[in-house]
């Protein structure tokens, strides 16, 4: 029994890292659409910003199939019973309703997003003439417009986020170029992971940790910095986690990074049936895409934060210098080599 356990974990193993494989040389392959019209410092900003957009799309989308299940289900509190309404059309324009209620998102901490955001949405119109209606309004004019105003009403829903997408038109990228890349991400489900067929066994947020990580890695060998600079060991991170055991409190990093040790403590919590809003979530970060990244990691996870108002240096722009914390947490770039000019003298 035992062995045919440990082979199970390993098979499953090996098709998550295939999964995990293919999906890498898939991804890095749209980099190359960009990489003629671009340099390596600004197509990643595109490309991790659709990322973002197909993962917080697909969970919507798996919640909004949750909820619809959930209302056709007579032995479920939250049943919408059809004899209530006098036509087929009134039930679909209530059903329709109760797919939009917000409410049922949050509740589960999934990340909302506005209708003219959802990945579907920004796949149907991108195919659109220049003119053309919009479903919600307005004119169709270009997929560069389409992807910022996407951008626009995350951010106009979601207060935290705000200036932490980046725009894209301003990088004059062509608008088939961009197609492309919508089509070829389409692809990619990150709730229902399958390779060759298979179901794998990955949560959503692992696949999307994993993408952040290996396409920071790679954008950084491509500037010629050091991948390495943007991520502590998972293993190195689970320790520290589970040494401190940040239960509630005040935890803070002041070289967070993408937010991988804030990252760990929510699973920490999560496993030991706690509670994450009993922990207050503090960080700065002097690189801006890891930042944004960061944010972009606490917002898809319901996790409330502070990382200051922009990326700045903890060590000569520090953000919470009134806050006393209880946690702290960081693998400091220790290997700076002017970072003694940069401390001001007090």
């Amino acid at each position: 029994m035992q062995y045919e356990t440990t082979k199970i974990v390993d098979e499953n193993h090996v098709l998550q890292q295939a999964f995990l494989n293919e999906l890498d040389e898939k991804l890095w392959s749209s980099a190359d659409k960009l990489r003629q019209q671009l340099d390596a410092a600004n197509y990643k900003h595109i490309v991790l910003g659709l990322i973002f957009l197909k993962y917080i799309s697909d969970n919507f989308t798996h919640q909004q199939e949750k909820i619809q299940a959930e209302l056709s289900d007579v032995e479920n509190p939250l049943y919408l019973d059809r004899t209530f309404f006098d036509t087929k059309e009134e039930y679909q324009e209530a059903l329709t309703a109760e797919l939009e209620n917000r409410d049922y998102y949050t509740a589960d901490n999934v990340f909302w997003v506005p209708a003219s955001a959802r990945w579907q949405a920004l796949q149907e119109v991108s195919i659109l003439n220049t003119g053309a209606e919009l479903p919600w309004g307005g004119k169709f004019s270009g997929v560069a417009k389409l992807i910022d105003d996407a951008f626009d009403a995350i951010e106009k829903d979601n207060e935290k986020l705000k200036g932490v997408l980046q725009r894209i038109s301003g990088y004059a990228v062509n608008e088939d170029t961009l197609r492309g890349l919508i089509i070829l991400f389409s692809d990619t489900n990150f709730t229902r992971p399958t390779y060759n067929g298979e179901p794998v066994h990955l949560g959503a947020k692992d696949i999307l940790g994993h993408v952040y990580e290996y396409f920071l890695g790679r954008f950084a060998q491509a500037e010629g910095k050091r991948g390495g600079q943007y991520f502590t060991p998972k293993s190195i991170v689970s320790l520290i986690v589970e040494m401190l055991e940040p239960y509630s409190g005040r935890v803070y990093d002041p070289a967070m990074g993408s937010g991988g040790f804030f990252v760990q403590t929510e699973r920490f919590i999560t496993a030991h049936q706690g509670n994450i809003n009993n922990v207050s979530i503090y960080g700065q970060e002097f690189n801006p895409t890891t930042w944004k990244l960061a944010a972009m990691n606490m917002a898809i996870r319901g996790i409330d934060y502070d990382f200051g108002k922009h990326n700045a240096d903890s060590f000569t722009q520090p953000q919470h210098i009134d806050k006393k914390m209880d946690f702290i947490m960081a693998n400091p770039p220790f290997n700076i080599s002017d970072l003694v000019e940069r401390i001001p003298c007090r």
